[in-house]
């Protein structure tokens, strides 16, 4: 597996080895064993989640779940193409507010680790786009949460996304308190 490392520490893009032939091909998405061969220690992941979004422009995010109930994601494109976005969540730290983005699609193959105390979102670039992703913690809906998608200067390429009731009421960042700080989760 090809490990990258991004602008804000401690976020990953992750690209798995594919074998191919004339079938198709085969790649392991996750090996803890050889992770940690490269020198890389992810949490345990407990749930896997997987989404579709049917229209090109469908925004999902801004969203963190709180401690204690933060959650790591490894996330991935199983069809289509979506722009996956990180943002520094965390109290303290010297990259408070800064994003990063990449593009991840079933062609790449290309996974973002995004670690606990990061706002996480995706918006889909192609029609019928499906997202993979696994979590170092359960969902709790007493948790969850969500900070306005345009309040960061992130280019997300479009202008009028389509938003769910709760991302299209989600405070902007800069009137929200983030219950992350730098060193915790």
């Amino acid at each position: 597996m090809r490990i990258e490392k991004t602008p804000l520490p401690g976020v990953l893009a992750l690209t798995p080895i594919r074998h191919g032939d004339a079938r198709g091909f085969f790649s392991e998405s996750w090996n803890r064993r050889s992770l940690q061969q490269a020198g890389l220690d992810l949490p345990d992941f407990v749930q896997d989640n997987h989404s579709m979004s049917r229209a090109t422009g469908t925004l999902r995010g801004l969203h963190y779940q709180a401690p204690p109930h933060a959650q790591g994601k490894l996330v991935r494109c199983g069809r289509g193409r979506i722009l996956d976005v990180a943002v520094d969540a965390r109290r303290g730290s010297a990259h408070y507010g800064q994003w990063v983005a990449r593009e991840l699609s079933f062609e790449n193959g290309l996974q973002l680790w995004i670690p606990a105390g990061f706002l996480h979102g995706f918006v889909t670039l192609e029609p019928d786009s499906e997202i993979i992703y696994k979590c170092t913690a359960h969902y709790d809906a007493a948790s969850d949460g969500s900070v306005r998608w345009d309040s960061l200067g992130i280019d997300w390429g479009v202008s009028d996304p389509v938003l769910s009731d709760k991302d299209r009421a989600a405070p902007a960042f800069s009137d929200w308190q983030s219950p992350f700080v730098m060193g915790g989760a």
